[in-house]
């Protein structure tokens, strides 16, 4: 079974979605619908800006989204998933790419998103921190043991487990983590505590934009961040979505589970290889590929 991966948050590069704009007539028109639906131009920023335009979450997860989207759009035939799924922001991609959410009510969606974590992060000074070389039952009784905000956010793959929280709360974790026998313990360069319940204001936000956007069933089933299962259902589809932000990534479980139900081939949609990485280092066997526009 070929499963279909997209990628989120820290995937984008400048000149993302250049060479999709300029060789397709399909992928301009939905870029130029996006500038419009966005009210800017975040292709300019997207093709011509600098790292640190980019890096505003209210572009960076925008921008990601049109490129994966566009991308599966694009691969016309060629995509056809029979299992998908995404790395936080991913999510988003994978429900558009698999018919579930219009291109412009996922565009709409992800943009509040963007805007709500940013002001949730605005609200709570706070910060993520990647943990290498630790167990995840070490990660998570460590962060258990704090008594400031701090849980693990992005299981991303065996020993690199991304932990979320206030400032004092992540310093004091990467202490103790190192203390543990942690090979790294790493603050990211974040402004704010995804996947955590600092995220909470922005749940709220996000919560009452989904619940009034149609959702469908999709052409296959999505794994979902939550919990890593498989889903077709619509309203519990949204549910998931809504816990997204404050609950964890689970995307270890995610591909372990995936693997479990047939995946034979891995193919990451949307910039970068990160993913990829992610899923050798669960199977260091299975195939895995970049989505690529037809020749």
């Amino acid at each position: 079974m070929k499963a279909y991966i997209f990628p989120g948050q820290g995937a984008q590069f400048v000149g993302m979605g250049k060479d999709l704009y300029e060789k397709s007539d399909k992928a301009r028109e939905l870029f130029e619908k996006a500038n419009e639906i966005l009210g800017f131009r975040i292709t300019e920023i997207m093709f011509e800006g600098t790292d640190e335009g980019l890096k505003q979450t209210n572009v960076t997860q925008p921008a990601i989204f049109l490129h994966s989207v566009i991308l599966a759009t694009v691969l016309g035939d060629d995509f056809k998933p029979e299992m998908v799924a995404g790395h936080s922001l991913g999510e988003f991609s994978a429900l558009v790419s698999a018919g579930a959410l219009s291109f412009e009510d996922g565009l709409r969606l992800v943009a509040a998103r963007a805007n709500a974590m940013q002001k949730a992060c605005e609200i709570q000074p706070s910060t993520m921190a990647a943990i290498l070389g630790l167990d995840d039952f070490t990660v998570e009784d460590i962060c258990h043991r704090i008594s400031n905000v701090v849980v693990p956010a992005n299981y991303n793959c065996p020993g690199q487990l991304v932990i979320s929280g206030t400032i004092a709360g992540i310093d004091e974790a990467c202490e103790k983590m190192t203390a543990a026998g942690a090979k790294r313990a790493l603050k990211l360069n974040v402004g704010g505590a995804f996947h955590s319940p600092l995220m909470e204001s922005a749940r709220v936000e996000l919560e009452h934009a989904i619940v009034h956007t149609e959702i469908k069933a999709p052409i296959c089933p999505i794994y979902q961040n939550i919990d890593a299962k498989p889903y077709t259902d619509p309203q519990q589809i949204k549910h998931n979505l809504i816990a997204q932000l404050t609950g964890p990534v689970r995307w270890t479980q995610t591909v372990k589970h995936m693997l479990e139900d047939g995946a034979t081939s891995f193919t990451e949609v949307g910039p970068g290889s990160v993913l990829q990485g992610l899923v050798k280092k669960v199977d260091r066997q299975i195939p895995t590929e970049s989505a690529a526009l037809p020749q």
